[in-house]
Formats: C-alpha cells, structure tokens, sequence
C-alpha cells in the first residue's frame, strides 16, 4: 500500500493578509485585496490596478535580517509563509533526518532589475543603431550579480532549504499558473514513493512589475476596469473582462502519515489525490473542449479512488477571463454529468487576484480551510449571470455547508491543467 500524506502545517502571505486566519477571515467575509499598484508607476498602463502584498516586513522571520538584503520579492514572501507552516507544524521540533526532508516549490522568477534594463538599452542606443557592445559594457558596469542570481526560479527553493536544513530531494517547476499545485502534487508523490518523509512544498510569485504587466496587457488577458478597483476581478460574470495580477506565498508542511501521527502532529487534512495533464493545444489558450482539464479532474478524482458523486466543493482556477471560465464550467459538467449543478463551485480570485505561480498552493490551503470550518468562500462581484457559466459559484457571500472533500483546479497558460484533491483527515 502507498504511504497516505497529510497536511501538518500550513503558511499564506498575500494580498489578504500576513497570516493563514486573516486571509481566511476576510474571504469569508468577502474582503477584495485589489487597489492601485503601487509598486511601480503603471499610470501609463491599459491596466492601472492589481492586488499588492501591503507592509510585509520579513525580518520578522528571520535570525538575521542581513540574510534578507539581496531577496527577491517572491523569496521575501517564500520566507514568511514557510516560516509559519514549519513553526505550526512543530515539525522541526521531532528532529527529522535531514536527508530525508526536502523542498518541492512551484515558484516565479525574481525581481525584474528594470531601471539597469532601460539604462543597457539606452547605452546601446546612444549611437542610432543597437550596439552590442554597449549594452554589454553598460550591463556589466550596473548590473548587481546577486541580484541577478535572484531573479532564478529556484532561487526560493534554496533559500528554505538552508533555512530549515532540509537536505533531502529540493526542485523547483514552473508550469505558470498551475505550479505551485504541481509542486504539492510532485511532493506527496515522493512521499508517497517512500523517498522522503516530510516535504516543505507551495509557491511564490510576483509579476507586478512592468515587463509582467506589459506581457499580459499584450495578451488582453488583465481586466481594464480601472475605476473599480475591488469589482474588477469578476469570475464567472458575464461583464468580466480578464484577471488582476496578485502576488504572494503559499507553503504547507506534508508528511507521511505514520510519522505525523508517532509524534502527536495536528492533522489540517489529507492530500487524497492528484491529476496532471496538458492541453496539447496552443501555448495561451485552452483546449476549447476543456480535454486538459476533465481528465485532470478525473485523473485526481480516480488517484483518490472517489466517484464524482463524493465531491462536495470545487476551488476554480476561475480566472476573469472569457474562455478560461466558460471552458471551466464545461468541463465541471463533463465530470460531475447531472449532478454539476449541485457542486459548489467558488474562484477566490475574485477577492486575491491571481497570484500566478502561488496560486494553486493558496487556493489549496482555502480547501483545507473550507473543510475545516464547514465555510464555502464565494466568489465575488457576481453580478450578472452567464448563460455560458451557470453552475453554482456561491455568488458574493460565503456559505455554511458540510465539505469533506474538495478539488482544487490549476490551469495554466501553456495548457499545463493540475487538480488536487484534498480532504477531512479520517482516522
């Protein structure tokens, strides 16, 4: 028999709060974490708004701040939530064979160095045409090498495992919006196969900065709702009109069964499945039949050894966007036939925004929240139904209901499609 998996520590930092009970308090209640951006100067931008980590300090979290100096954003928030999953977890405190703990992150790149980017173009520029030379000679005049070093994905990966001398199995994937869920799904898989037996595994991301902000304007993929700021995220809605960047960190501590329960651990719940497929389609759109997705969903449901009927809530990749909800929603049918009416299905990105490479790992930890509190969050600024999307997405205020077990979507853009399935820890 494979080895079961729990979830023994938990950790958030994003636009909603600093803390896992914040943010759930103000999902529950509704809350939007969605304002002008403020990092940098987007007025010049078609979109103008985002969802901002506000007054984050991670020196809070850390022995010695110096470590902090050359961080990236993402590494900060990586830091923050990691730090409160491990500290919760007790985990450390049994003294586990370092060998035997590893990391498996889904996160993004670093800090965008974009005021030397435009000083290397300007130099190479000087002279009419594009000079390679110059810009060379000017990028290795400013650019900091350890902020560059930064920007590497696995960068945050390395940086928990000094952190908590966690020397065992340590990987970083990047399957954009759908990583941080592959990571969780990636971990439990290693030890499910008896490779490790405590795993440190989430995301962390920030693409509010203005080579992610151009990209995306490009693709027509951010809402353009300027004026209404907390309105602007609206899933599902038949006025939406595409997704708010966010940013953060989302961390659990997974662990083998056996070992949680020898040393007394709290249990949050049990990953019970996983599901991970591609599209096989086109590098930004979904498959328009949603293939990727159903069999991703199927795949997790199966892994669990659950039938579709025993699903009581849904966590919707539910971007904002046109064809991302609508193909969704067709694909929520597919899998659960006449019974898809019937399955609460909610986006808290509504509230958070899309924290792109953090999101799935959040939105996993809101599973194990709803499970535990018997609260289904709503998805916000459902206003006006669509013929298109017309399950129940638990419209614009949270609901009591009994959920034992849950699916948490990740689709992201290369037609990479995660599902986690998660629930109630029995016995």
């Amino acid at each position: 028999m494979r080895r079961r998996v729990v979830v023994t520590g938990v950790g958030l930092i994003n636009p909603m709060g600093h803390t896992v009970e914040t943010v759930w308090n103000g999902l529950k209640e509704g809350q939007s974490g969605v304002g002008y951006t403020t990092i940098f100067d987007a007025t010049s931008f078609p979109t103008r708004i985002s969802a901002e980590v506000k007054d984050f300090d991670v020196t809070r979290y850390v022995d010695d701040p110096a470590i902090a100096k050359y961080w990236s954003r993402h590494t900060r928030f990586a830091v923050g939530a990691a730090r409160q999953a491990v500290d919760e977890s007790g985990v450390l405190d049994s003294k586990p064979d370092p060998t035997r703990f590893g990391v498996y992150l889904g996160s993004g790149e670093g800090d965008q160095d974009f005021g030397a980017f435009t000083q290397m173009m300007m130099a190479a520029l000087a002279k009419g045409d594009f000079d390679p030379a110059g810009f060379t000679k000017a990028g290795l005049e400013i650019l900091n090498p350890l902020l560059e070093l930064e920007q590497e994905p696995n960068m945050p990966a390395g940086h928990l495992a000094a952190l908590f001398d966690a020397q065992g199995p340590n990987a970083n994937c990047l399957t954009a919006c759908a990583a941080s869920s592959q990571a969780i799904g990636e971990a439990a898989e290693i030890i499910r196969r008896g490779e490790a037996d405590v795993m440190l595994s989430g995301g962390a991301h920030s693409m509010i900065h203005p080579f992610g902000l151009t990209g995306f304007n490009l693709l027509t993929a951010l809402s353009t709702r300027n004026d209404e700021p907390t309105k602007a995220s609206r899933p599902f809605d038949r006025l939406r009109d595409g997704f708010v960047l966010g940013e953060g960190a989302a961390m659990v501590v997974l662990e083998d069964l056996e070992r949680a329960k020898a040393r007394g651990a709290h249990i949050w719940g049990e990953i019970l499945g996983y599901g991970s497929t591609a599209d096989a389609y086109r590098i930004t759109d979904i498959h328009p039949e949603g293939r990727g997705a159903i069999g991703c969903m199927r795949m997790a449901i199966a892994d669990a050894g659950l039938t579709p009927e025993q699903i009581h809530y849904v966590n919707a990749h539910g971007t904002s966007t046109s064809v991302n909800d609508r193909v969704e929603t067709r694909a929520c049918k597919e899998v659960f036939g006449e019974n898809a009416a019937k399955v609460p299905v909610s986006s808290t990105k509504s509230m958070m925004g899309h924290l792109i490479a953090a999101a799935g790992a959040t939105e996993m930890i809101v599973c194990l929240l709803a499970i535990r509190d018997k609260v289904l969050p709503p998805t916000i600024n459902y206003e006006n139904p669509d013929p298109d999307c017309d399950l129940d997405y638990v419209p614009n205020e949270a609901r009591e209901q009994r959920c034992d077990v849950a699916l948490n979507n990740s689709f992201g853009f290369g037609g990479q499609n995660i599902t986690l399935a998660v629930g109630r820890f029995q016995g």
